[in-house]
């Protein structure tokens, strides 16, 4: 054995003799030798110090040398013991972190120390030597400690420190350990204040000071413990009254302006910390505001923007600035909607009769956060498990409640009525001899006037020479905005190959189509105008602009909408080119939110210039040609107010869904007398989601018309320095249901128009009117052949006197024969609907694809429709279609909760597809299969929910019996038949658990009511894919309505699974299915990625995306459609650059 080791084996058994040593004397207090306790722990402390590895045998495991340290520290009362003592404890606990620290914590270390503390602060004069070994000590363990804070109170520790610090101001050894103890006892609330009350702030201000490079270790302590003390409202009260703010801006300038190597960065942060803290009392950011520190923030800010390592400053003085920005209620009259419409009855407590009872004053903004500001802002910084406790509270654990319970809430003789809806299962078809006459269309006469003038709406140009491609004979411009043309006057003529497109704006302003005559309006030359537009019939077969402005004039609307968005009547051509998600630009959002405050810091830079105004239509907007020119008065348009605050940049105001005073996310209109080459900077400011996809990567969508005449008829993705961030415009809490703090977020883009007096068209997502459905619909019965059945029925009339149309759809049986007849009989249905939610417009496109496929001439499609008898809703809500709402219909309400108890005067569209399911169910054809397509905003890809009782109860503690679990696995197929099928389809952001707060909704009902095993909801991303052939890409129209195609080869190989012939070839894959997933039941804390209640995955940014500091993340009914407690997108607020989420706010 070499010299080394054996000496090292002698010392650690020469240790362990002297603690034996000690430990003995330690037992007999009587005879105890003082001199011989101080020679012992003098020796142990020596070899400690001269040889490392001897500290781990005294605190092996099994060693019980720590316990004999203590016990002759708590023993001892001579002073060089004690302080060998404590020279042996620091020598252990410096080295071999948290183990070594928490023995020390669990055999009572600290609250000796903390007795040892107290007890030597009696003896006078105070031990210098004595004090700083107890405090250094103290520094390493109280942070491991959790009950730290309490023993020291409890000892009586915090004024022994205390009156340390005010002794010892000068003396800096002293006094650096003395506030890391300080610091530690501040973590606890009650501490705090106590120390506030003890005179621990005002001594914190003596310490701190102006820019100096001395003693900066000590000043970051002291910064720190500040810090922690003012998270007391009372400290940070006291702190205000006696006017410390605008010290602490004084000293944040003074080494700001010193500091130009940046060499004390976080000395710097440590005050904006202090500032931070003083801000969240109403009282700290009134002392602010007057203090001008909005201004210093700013400016300094604004000079640390270049030096990208001093992003921390500029984070945290964004969310002061806006944490202390003036709350401000919208600049409107009132955030309800603009429009309302009667109502056959308003229940009482329903929600339109609390909006038209709350007091004029409600939408009036007072600062309501003092209360729980902090609370909130600790809660945004809590674990992911805290969140997923909350979902699995929302998660349904009654198994009776969970079972599927058909219950016939209606007679049958009431049911009897939607017979007509189902004549096909009735019909003989013998005496039509396979014309199918018998399923032509039932087109019910609609009460509309079809007389009403429709106008095709362009922004008015200077009158000029006109410009080829375009002629208005004899018509000049500005006459045509006050005199209706009749409708058989204007030519439409398509633009010839070869031809070119016509200057738009320069020649026409706005043409007006009347149905009626007005003789005294006629051109005197009898000649028509002509309106060319592209011919997009080639590519677009189902389009046809005659066709569009008939269907037109059928469309009701509150508003009583006359214009026609020229999108809509040209048509839109899906692009060949691949639009990819847009790549975030580092630093965009806080550039964004300081361009905001320097309105309140250079207000006289501020336009503040209403140019667009709903509200005020009596009162023309004043025109000087410099201002961009705005309108939504069409129908699906959505735009209340438009407000120019700088040269080209505009604020946007949405208008609320009707009869309501939230739902603010859909948006569609019209941009006029642009100036190409310009940046202009769009704001919407009363968007309502905490979180959006535009900030990960989604773009607005423009139709720009003159591209559309050059040939280029298309919606494109478009806009740049997007992003979505929290303002500081606010609702009334009673206005927000009673929930505080309710700020709106800003979603803003800039755009680069191309052409000079353009007319562009900008929308959230694709639009889709009411109109183009029924043109659709037109368009498609005529390409049906005498294999196809096809028969549109009116389901019913809408609040606004729409009519809601219901598609049957089959393969027309091959003969009259009973045979054949009892074969198509004996077809399952498939229920499809879509667009409840208004706003979802990518759910239309979907169906449009479906629908398309249904009706083609492949073979698939046969095959599809002699498989299946199939029920289609295309549109649930016509009403918000056409109103622009995002959500509601008109009678103020999500028609996606109203499934459980429908009114058939408020929501009849419900009512009646509830009813016809169960007329189904009770003729005892049930669906097999249920979906209701949808939109989702907060994730890409395309996904389902489904319904499954064992899947719900895995995501909760409830024991169950396995009987109890029994259940068919097939409500799986069709999800997993689609992401083999589907390039757009993820598997793995489905979910098939069951939500208390979903019990209403279409999905859960006809699961649960109607015994639709295989009910679902298709979720449509409005951004794009992460995943596929298409991943990196924002989707568009062709992706959508090819996913509504493969929704139908879907159903068509299910046929096979669910077929009794075939059905018992194909149980296994059903047996992996519950394999996999009992599998991963069975491995703790994973939960299976189909079964969780979602959250979205999104990279980090390298700039942190904050929405605001006092966030409080209620329920947000858009969230779902179906899974409302899925936070897809989490709000950030850490500090870190590389975080999920944006300390900006």
């Amino acid at each position: 054995m070499n010299k080394p080791k054996m000496a090292m084996e002698k010392c650690a058994s020469r240790v362990l003799m002297l603690l034996s040593q000690l430990d003995r004397l330690n037992e007999e207090p009587k005879v105890c030798d003082t001199d011989a306790i101080r020679q012992i722990t003098g020796k142990i402390l020596h070899i400690l110090q001269t040889q490392e590895k001897t500290r781990k045998e005294m605190v092996s495991k099994g060693s019980s040398g720590m316990e004999v340290i203590l016990s002759s520290l708590e023993n001892t009362r001579d002073l060089q013991t004690t302080l060998n003592i404590l020279n042996i404890l620091s020598e252990l606990l410096t080295v071999g972190g948290g183990r070594r620290i928490g023995a020390f914590v669990s055999k009572g270390g600290t609250a000796i120390l903390l007795q040892l503390l107290v007890s030597s602060s009696k003896d006078l004069p105070l031990n210098e030597e004595l004090m700083l070994h107890i405090h250094s000590l103290l520094v390493k363990v109280g942070p491991k400690d959790r009950k730290f804070c309490v023993k020291a109170r409890l000892n009586g520790a915090l004024n022994v420190t205390i009156n340390l610090v005010k002794r010892n101001l000068q003396n800096c050894k002293m006094l650096l350990p003395c506030l890391q103890v300080l610091r530690v006892y501040a973590g606890n609330m009650v501490n705090a204040v106590s120390l506030g009350k003890s005179g621990a702030l005002d001594l914190m201000f003596e310490i701190i000071g102006p820019y100096s490079k001395k003693s900066t270790t000590l000043l970051k302590v002291a910064l720190d413990t500040l810090a922690a003390l003012l998270k007391s409202k009372m400290n940070a009260r006291r702190t205000v009254d006696r006017g410390y703010l605008p010290t602490l801006l004084a000293i944040y300038q003074d080494w700001h302006r010193n500091d130009i190597r940046h060499c004390h960065l976080i000395i710097r942060k440590s005050i904006l910390g202090c500032i931070k803290n003083l801000t969240a009392i109403k009282l700290g950011r009134k002392a602010f505001v007057d203090a001008n520190g909005m201004r210093i923030l700013y400016n300094t800010s604004t000079e640390c923007l270049p030096v990208r390592t001093l992003d921390p400053l500029v984070n945290v003085s964004s969310l002061i600035m806006r944490k202390c920005f003036p709350k401000n209620r919208l600049p409107l009259p009132t955030i309800k909607s603009v429009y309302q419409h009667p109502l056959p009855h308003i229940p009482a407590g329903g929600p339109v009769a609390q909006l038209y009872s709350q007091p004029p004053e409600v939408d009036d903004v007072v600062d309501e956060s003092d209360e729980n500001e902090t609370t909130e802002i600790d809660t945004e910084n809590e674990e992911d498990e805290t969140g997923h406790k909350r979902k699995n509270d929302d998660i349904e654990t009654d198994i009776n409640k969970l079972r599927p319970k058909q219950m016939q809430t209606r007679p049958f003789d009431e049911l009897r009525i939607y017979e007509h809806f189902c004549v096909e299962f009735t019909e003989d078809f013998k005496s039509q001899d396979n014309d199918f006459k018998s399923c032509k269309a039932v087109i019910f006469p609609s009460s509309v006037d079809s007389h009403r003038p429709i106008v095709i709406p362009t922004t008015l140009a200077p009158v000029g020479s006109p410009k080829r491609g375009q002629q208005l004979e004899n018509v000049q411009p500005h006459k045509l905005t006050e005199s209706p043309l009749e409708l058989g006057s204007i030519s439409i003529s398509k633009t010839p190959e070869g031809k070119s497109a016509p200057d738009l704006a320069c020649s026409l302003s706005r043409l007006v189509l009347d149905g009626g005559s007005d003789d005294g309006h006629q051109e005197e030359s009898g000649e028509q105008a002509v309106l060319e537009v592209p011919d997009t019939a080639a590519v677009l077969p189902l389009h046809d602009p005659d066709l569009y402005l008939e269907m037109m004039t059928y469309t009701r609307s509150v508003p009583a909408y006359t214009e026609v968005a020229y999108p809509d009547y040209f048509g839109h051509v899906a692009l060949h080119l691949r639009e990819p998600i847009l790549e975030r630009v580092y630093g965009v959002q806080r550039t964004k939110i300081f361009q905001d405050i320097e309105r309140l810091i250079h207000p006289i830079d501020i336009h503040d210039k209403v140019v667009y105004d709903i509200d005020n239509q009596s009162s023309p907007v004043v025109e000087n040609g410099e201002s961009l020119k705005f309108n939504s008065k069409f129908e699906s348009g959505n735009l209340r107010k438009a407000i120019q605050v700088r040269k080209f940049e505009y604020d946007l105001i949405l208008n609320s869904d009707i009869n309501s005073n939230h739902y603010h996310q859909w948006f569609y209109f019209e941009v006029g007398n642009m100036r190409p080459g310009v940046r202009y900077r769009f704001n919407i400011i009363n968007c309502e989601k905490s979180n959006s996809q535009f900030n990960y990567g989604m773009q607005v969508l423009m139709y720009s018309v003159q591209e559309a005449i050059h040939g280029s008829p298309h919606w494109v993705r478009t806009g740049s320095d997007i992003c979505y961030y929290k303002n500081h415009f606010s609702r009334s809490s009673i206005a927000a249901g009673g929930q505080k703090g309710k700020s709106y977020f800003t979603m803003t883009f800039t755009v680069t128009f191309q052409h000079k007096d353009d007319v562009c068209y900008f929308a959230y997502h694709y639009p889709y009117t009411f109109s183009t459905l029924k043109m659709h619909l037109r368009k498609l019965s005529d390409l049906r052949t005498a294999q196809i059945y096809y028969r549109e029925d009116e389901l019913c009339q809408t609040l606004g006197g729409n009519s809601c149309p219901l598609l049957t759809i089959t393969a027309m049986p091959e003969s009259s024969s009973n045979d054949h007849i009892s074969q198509f009989r004996s077809r399952p249905v498939v229920f499809l609907s879509a667009r409840v939610h208004p706003g979802e417009t990518n759910a239309s496109w979907v169906m449009k694809g479906t629908l398309e496929f249904l009706m083609s001439c492949r073979s698939e499609a046969q095959s599809l429709r002699e498989s299946y008898i199939f029920k289609i809703i295309p549109m649930l809500n016509p009403d918000g279609v056409i109103n622009g709402s995002h959500r509601c219909s008109l009678s103020g309400e999500d028609l996606n909760r109203q499934w459980q108890c429908p009114n058939a005067d408020l929501h009849p569209t419900i009512y009646h597809a509830k009813s016809l399911l169960q007329y189904l169910r009770a003729t005892r054809r049930t669906p097999l299969v249920f979906c209701d397509y949808h939109g989702h905003s907060r994730k890409k890809n395309v996904f389902m929910y489904g319904c499954s009782i064992k899947e719900t109860v895995w995501q909760t503690n409830v024991n169950t019996s396995s009987c109890d679990l029994q259940e068919d696995l097939e409500y799986r197929t069709l999800p997993r038949l689609l992401s083999q099928i589907a390039p757009v389809f993820s598997l793995s952001s489905c979910s098939f658990v069951v939500e208390r707060s979903k019990e209403a909704t279409a999905r859960v009902v006809v699961w649960r009511e109607i015994g639709v095993q295989r009910s679902y909801t298709m979720e449509s991303t409005l951004c794009g894919c992460d995943q596929g052939k298409y991943k990196g890409l924002q989707i568009g129209t062709q992706e959508l309505e090819e996913m509504g195609a493969q929704f139908c080869l879907g159903l068509l190989r299910l046929r096979h699974f669910t077929s009794p012939i075939e059905h018992h070839k194909h149980n296994s894959h059903l047996l992996d299915v519950e394999n996999d997933l009992i599998e991963r039941r069975n491995i703790p804390n994973i939960t299976s990625p189909t079964t969780y209640v979602l959250e979205e995955d999104e990279p980090a940014f390298l700039e942190e995306v904050d929405y605001s500091a006092e966030s409080n993340d209620e329920n947000d009914p858009d969230l779902e459609p179906d899974l409302q407690d899925n936070r897809a997108l989490p709000d950030p607020s850490s500090d870190s650059e590389f975080s999920h989420q944006d300390c900006l706010t």
